[in-house]
């Protein structure tokens, strides 16, 4: 957890919504879809021994005062304005510095005063951070630029070179443009390099 996140309380899009006061409640619901208010933007910081720190859109740090309300008061990061996240069964609470878990009274002020966790202090922190699953490939050094220089490169890294003079298919890249399209770009290029008997790697 890093970067701009959100809160989210329970199952629907509510998220914790920082006040002018110091003091936090949760923010109306979101329809499926919409992203939370600037008031609900947090600012996640690691705080080391796998705890985390909250910052608001007010430049203060969530804390937890002596009543166990979520307070945003602090200008620095102390032992009180430190969470543990908490993960079981494909749910996360968030463990406050007083032994007890962030979640809503019936008043909807946000507040720490539950040392059990139970369906109502499940939390989502959400982000816009690109998931690992997500991101784009990176495109390999050897497949930037023209396919012809595409070829090339390829030429140079499997080539046995006995003769120190590159062996290059001179049939054109039509073939290898439809084959970029059709994801088989690196058996065209492989079948090409077998005709000039120029890899190592074939027969």
């Amino acid at each position: 957890m890093t970067g701009s996140v959100a809160i989210q309380l329970g199952g629907l899009p509510v998220y914790v919504r920082a006040l002018d006061n110091g003091l936090f409640t949760a923010g109306a619901p979101h329809d499926q879809g919409d992203g939370p208010s600037p008031e609900e933007v947090l600012t996640a910081v690691p705080a080391g021994d796998e705890r985390i720190a909250f910052k608001s859109g007010y430049n203060k740090y969530l804390g937890v005062d002596g009543a166990g309300r979520v307070v945003g008061r602090a200008d620095a990061i102390g032992p009180r304005e430190m969470w543990q996240p908490v993960f079981q069964d494909e749910q996360t609470a968030l463990l406050g510095a007083n032994d007890c878990f962030l979640g809503r009274d019936e008043e909807d002020n946000v507040v720490a005063i539950t040392q059990r966790a139970g369906p109502d202090h499940m939390v989502v922190v959400r982000s816009n951070t690109i998931r690992e699953c997500d991101r784009p490939k990176e495109v390999p050094e050897e497949e930037r630029g023209k396919l012809k220089d595409v070829e090339k490169n390829y030429v140079k890294k499997f080539q046995k070179f006995q003769d120190k003079r590159l062996r290059i298919n001179e049939d054109g890249v039509a073939e290898l443009k439809s084959a970029r399209n059709e994801g088989s770009l690196h058996e065209a290029l492989l079948d090409r390099r077998s005709k000039m008997k120029a890899d190592r790697y074939c027969k």
